[in-house]
């Protein structure tokens, strides 16, 4: 495939249930030349399972799945819904035209309504064998984020060895494991946990984040 501009690829993280899943997707992300890691919603994660690929890739946050369609949707990027829906095409059929933001859905219950409502199409994974009903959400996005790379023509990795050659790391790594926030947002996210309380988005843990707890970030640009 021959590309005029440069295409990217966007994991999208919208309240995942198991938080712990962050992880192992960031691992999957590095391995396959994702651009960034957008998170909505709650914005601190697990980095258990990622062996230290979340100092490989840029994390970003939003508080709602509105304001990361605008920012996906500045950069000419399609949002794809890996769910099986009535009009989902088959992954490894490569039904991709530009960057592609891949929207996983929840563990249990896969896309709600509002997450299929931002997406501009979707993807399945084709099974062969009779034994589950799905896949996981690590693995599912795995699978789905190779066949990317595949279609977009991304150089391999070099090797060596046994394994692939892994970068120094670009990014400082903090203590905690938070998305970037600007001062802003961080005033935004407190009104917001304070409404929220009630529906799970966010720990109730009884004392506010200092601003500077709150802006300690992940990464330093």
């Amino acid at each position: 495939m021959e590309n005029e501009k440069k295409v990217e690829s966007f994991v999208l993280v919208h309240n995942v249930a198991k938080r712990h899943n962050v992880g192992t997707l960031a691992r999957s992300a590095t391995a396959f030349g994702v651009s960034e890691m957008i998170l909505v919603g709650r914005r601190d994660f697990n980095a258990f399972g990622s062996h230290g690929s979340t100092s490989h890739v840029r994390f970003r946050h939003f508080h709602s799945l509105a304001d990361a369609k605008t920012f996906l949707k500045e950069r000419d990027c399609d949002i794809c819904g890996v769910e099986i829906t009535e009009n989902a095409v088959a992954v490894n059929e490569h039904p991709f035209k530009r960057s592609t933001a891949f929207l996983l859905g929840n563990e249990g219950s896969g896309l709600s309504a509002k997450e299929c409502e931002i997406c501009d199409f979707f993807v399945y994974i084709p099974q062969y064998g009779c034994g589950t009903a799905s896949l996981n959400v690590t693995v599912a996005a795995s699978i789905v984020l190779h066949q990317f790379g595949v279609w977009a023509g991304f150089s391999e990795r070099a090797r060596e060895g046994n394994k692939f050659i892994v970068a120094e790391r670009p990014f400082k790594q903090a203590k905690k494991n938070y998305c970037m926030e600007t001062s802003e947002s961080v005033a935004e996210e407190r009104r917001l946990k304070r409404e929220s309380l009630s529906n799970g988005f966010f720990e109730d843990t009884g004392k506010e984040e200092s601003p500077s707890n709150l802006l300690n970030t992940l990464f330093d640009h």
